[in-house]
């Protein structure tokens, strides 16, 4: 009797976990996004007021609002752009609770002294790296460069860096970092690429004549080191296109990667080279002697390109000498 009664009773409990997928599996509309945003705030009670009642009152006289106006994204608040609206509110949650009581303030300590309670606010500065991105990739994973496709799995992002940490929206107009002021931003996490870009071979960054994007891209790459293009080569050859190729004869190590012979942020050994010649050669290739006016001579303290000066490939054969590819022509 008593197994009975269990069996029935564990029937029973099937049946409600089964009642209970069930309702699981059906479907219900997706709430609009302001709702999620009232709901990570924390306060349901909340309600959108919109940009002009946010700052014609709590930020009238505050560069802010000037500065974000002459913006990329202040450029979008008029509707007739047909761009995904973008306001304070897009960023900061729904804000009338913080100008609930805005007008008590202008009467106590006047109207340019009033400011808007920023702590009902979503609280930005404290969330984690990957909950700030969140907040721009709601409409960036939609409306951007296709590289932010990458941001999730990119070296930044698993790195706790956000969005927030390169881009300063309350900073002026332009809100993103200069070229000028790139390299800079760069070093503060990058300190070793600053270290080998003050090395005498580098590349003009110190000279602002080329920034850290021009070879990488920051939102992610499915290269190595953020790399652009599909290779390291290509990277290389948007600039250095001579090097390109392809070569009837081709010096087979850089093929595919230049950082193969070259140190990319800076070297003892010009033009960036990771070893000096002879001895970066012979790292891969054997020692050779040569038949001159006095007599057979070992080259250990030669230069390789004064013969081979065609290093990277050649469509010029020099009959009966191997390697003659890449000798000078």
């Amino acid at each position: 009797m008593q197994r009975h009664v269990l069996q029935a009773g564990f029937m029973a409990l099937v049946s409600l976990g089964l009642l209970a997928c069930s309702e699981l599996k059906q479907s219900r509309p997706i709430l609009p996004v302001r709702e999620y945003e009232r709901l990570i705030v924390g306060r349901l009670d909340a309600e959108y007021v919109g940009t002009e009642n946010c700052v014609s009152k709590c930020h009238k006289h505050d560069k802010l609002t000037e500065d974000f106006l002459h913006s990329v994204h202040g450029e979008q608040l008029t509707p007739e752009t047909g761009l995904p609206l973008v306001n304070c509110e897009s960023c900061h949650g729904p804000g009338s609770l913080a100008i609930e009581k805005i007008d008590e303030q202008i009467k106590s300590v006047g109207e340019a002294k009033a400011k808007c309670d920023t702590s009902k606010f979503l609280d930005i500065m404290h969330l984690p790296p990957q909950a700030q991105s969140l907040i721009c990739l709601k409409c960036h994973s939609a409306a951007s460069i296709p590289t932010i496709a990458h941001w999730n799995a990119s070296p930044h992002a698993l790195n706790d860096v956000s969005c927030f940490d390169c881009h300063k929206l309350h900073q002026g107009p332009r809100q993103k970092v200069s070229r000028d002021e790139m390299s800079e931003l760069c070093y503060s996490c990058h300190p070793e690429v600053k270290a080998q870009n003050n090395l005498m071979s580098h590349h003009p960054l110190r000279e602002k004549k080329m920034a850290c994007v021009d070879c990488h891209d920051a939102h992610g790459s499915t290269q190595d080191k953020l790399l652009k293009g599909s290779t390291p080569k290509e990277t290389c050859t948007r600039c250095h296109m001579e090097k390109q190729g392809p070569f009837v004869f081709e010096h087979g190590d850089v093929t595919e990667n230049c950082a193969n012979c070259h140190a990319p942020h800076g070297s003892v050994s010009p033009p960036l080279l990771n070893a000096s010649m002879p001895f970066l050669c012979l790292q891969c290739h054997n020692a050779h002697t040569v038949d001159s006016a006095s007599g057979v001579r070992q080259l250990f303290v030669n230069r390789c390109t004064d013969c081979h000066s065609q290093v990277h490939g050649s469509d010029l054969p020099s009959p009966g000498v191997t390697g003659g590819g890449t000798l000078r022509q």
